[in-house]
């Protein structure tokens, strides 16, 4: 790209490449990292921001511009979620992590045909599954930022220190403590084929309204936890043990003749979505153990739910075009 001529006529910004380069995989960082991929959005937002703040010799003077945006990134988001802590005492309701289509369902949405930009999609793996996700947000914010970094992204412990502000051997045992919360919390592996299965006869018996087919496929311990965020109908506690997660199940059987249920991977697992006149009002991740379902999460918040109704709002994320506009307008 070549920036507005200057005294020194038209430049190109030679790290403009790699710095654009970077948007995915800060993305993807930070979604991680804050399980919201608004706040993730803000945060990229905020790193090319504070990028295009400096004057070009300032630019000019770091050696790796992708570990300066990494760096920055990481402790902007280590400092939203140190201040999400007091912000989730007075959320609405049980809170829980920002769902996520397949990445080819990001596409559309708008009259004019605009797709998402790939940079703006999410990489779904076994680090973006709600379960994860959910063990992710019971950790301390410096275990979690120092166990991303280090075991998802493969950082040194050296430069994790860099971005949580301790020393390595203190970032190493902050890991340590987050791998044993995960693998505590961890379900047996469960072929991706099976769980499809499940959530599909879980979908057809909640439609038919089998109670038997129900309770069959729910793990007597099994737990359901609904987000709307204030902001529409949701049992604002966990519901805990079978019989009760489908006398929940039966309370909404009224409203299931308003809805579609549809089959969705709900961040890179078989889950189901329950659309209102073509719009998504309701996203549901499951966990499974074996042949029943343990975990239920409803996420009803429609600040929630953006990648799953209108689709992305623009070609290009804001952090890629504010960092344009500041490019020019530095030059």
């Amino acid at each position: 790209m070549t920036t507005q001529p200057g005294p020194g006529g038209s430049r190109l910004d030679p790290n403009l490449s790699v710095i654009m380069g970077e948007r995915r995989r800060l993305i993807n960082l930070a979604y991680r990292l804050l399980g919201s991929l608004a706040e993730a959005e803000d945060a990229v937002q905020e790193t090319y921001a504070r990028w295009y703040a400096m004057s070009r010799q300032q630019q000019d003077a770091i050696a790796s511009p992708g570990a300066w945006l990494s760096t920055v990134a990481g402790r902007l988001c280590l400092n939203v979620l140190s201040s999400a802590r007091a912000r989730r005492e007075t959320y609405v309701g049980e809170w829980i992590p920002e769902p996520l289509p397949e990445p080819t369902e990001w596409t559309g949405g708008r009259p004019d045909g605009i797709t998402a930009d790939p940079a703006d999609r999410v990489t779904l793996d076994e680090s973006v599954t709600m379960a994860f996700l959910v063990v992710l947000d019971s950790m301390t914010p410096a275990e979690r930022v120092a166990f991303v970094l280090h075991d998802v992204f493969r950082y040194s412990f050296a430069e994790v220190a860099e971005i949580v502000g301790r020393t390595p051997a203190a970032c190493r045992r902050l890991a340590s403590s987050a791998r044993r919360r995960v693998r505590a919390a961890q379900a047996p592996a469960t072929p991706a084929a099976r769980q499809a299965r499940i959530v599909r006869d879980f979908k057809r018996a909640w439609e038919a309204g089998d109670i038997d087919a129900l309770v069959g496929l729910l793990d007597p311990g099994v737990t359901a936890i609904s987000d709307g965020g204030g902001l529409v109908g949701a049992v604002l506690h966990p519901i805990e043990g079978a019989e009760q997660v489908v006398r929940s199940l039966a309370h909404l059987e009224g409203r299931l003749r308003d809805l579609t249920i549809l089959e969705r991977t709900v961040n890179g697992r078989p889950g189901l979505i329950a659309q209102h006149d073509g719009v998504t009002v309701s996203v549901y991740a499951f966990e499974v153990a074996g042949e029943r379902i343990t975990h239920i999460w409803a996420v009803r918040n429609p600040d929630k739910l953006r990648p799953w109704t209108v689709g992305p709002q623009h070609s290009e994320t804001q952090a890629a075009r504010g960092a344009r506009a500041m490019e020019d307008d530095l030059n």
